[in-house]
């Protein structure tokens, strides 16, 4: 049987069904259970059950109404629930950035992206709780070709490493280096690729130097044209023609930094070649 809310609201659907039936023989469960078959009004067990069960249906029913309208608000505000996760303190920011330093990521969101690309984390710039632990609990850098002063590029990480005069690494750079993709600009072409191998560098320019494909900052230079310099774009992936670019905040340090003659290591996972017996050659009378 179906009732409108008005009549379950009502009294006249609970006076037609709470209405006492004909008085019938006492069943044997009545006195096991305690009650009375009392004809002026008392409440069967029959009547007692069809309450219940209507009570339920309406409590499901309110139940369920209430989480659709709750579901549709968080939807309509376009975010689903979430439990928020504690945040850091600044003592623990300032931990983290001090740690990033330390092993020569450098300083502030652009350490926190270049320890990113360096340990193979998704690239976020965010400090999060998680990347706090991965930074107290991170190791040093170190130089694939330790032992002397050099600098590696590291062409799957997109990470410059610059060692001291004993071959450990004093500081790590984000970089982006050749796309791997053809280009046509003004009235050259060819292949936006950066050699693997070892070089030196051969020339060196101090301020901004224009060249066919575009602005040079402290350039580097180390094979064919292609240099080692500062740029305003440094994207965390390959999108130059070739040379690689580094921070503009960078590039005057690494200037000074690589004197013509220093050996510059690139590679990736299939290709390394170690400068180690060109510096050999150099000690040798």
């Amino acid at each position: 049987m179906v009732i409108s809310e008005k009549e379950f609201l009502g009294t006249n659907w609970l006076r037609q069904n709470l209405q006492q039936k004909p008085a019938r023989p006492p069943s044997p469960c009545q006195g096991e259970l305690g009650i009375a078959n009392n004809p002026k009004g008392n409440l069967s067990v029959r009547n007692l059950m069809r309450i219940a069960v209507v009570l339920a249906a309406t409590a499901l029913l309110l139940s369920a109404t209430q989480s659709a309208a709750i579901a549709g608000a968080q939807k309509r505000k376009g975010r689903a629930p979430r439990a928020a996760g504690p945040s850091l303190t600044s003592s623990e920011s300032r931990q983290a950035f001090a740690r990033l330093a330390e092993m020569g990521f450098g300083p502030g969101k652009s350490g926190l992206i270049t320890f990113q690309k360096f340990e193979g984390r998704k690239v976020t710039g965010q400090l999060t709780r998680e990347e706090l632990d991965a930074i107290m609990t991170a190791s040093a850098p170190q130089a694939k070709d330790p032992g002397y002063k050099h600098v590696e590029v590291d062409l799957d990480r997109q990470v410059l490493l610059l060692t001291d005069a004993d071959g450990a690494v004093k500081k790590v750079l984000s970089v982006s280096t050749g796309s791997n993709k053809q280009y046509k600009e003004k009235t050259m072409s060819g292949l936006a690729y950066t050699p693997r191998g070892r070089f030196r560098i051969y020339a060196k320019i101090a301020g901004w130097r224009k060249s066919p494909l575009g602005l040079l900052y402290y350039p580097n230079y180390f094979s064919d044209g292609l240099a080692i310099h500062g740029n305003p774009s440094v994207p965390n992936s390959p999108q130059s023609h070739g040379c690689i670019r580094i921070p503009m905040s960078a590039a005057i340090e690494m200037s000074r930094e690589l004197p013509v003659g220093t050996v510059v290591l690139i590679y990736d996972k299939q290709s390394f070649v170690s400068g180690k017996d060109w510096i050999a050659a150099d000690k040798t009378p």
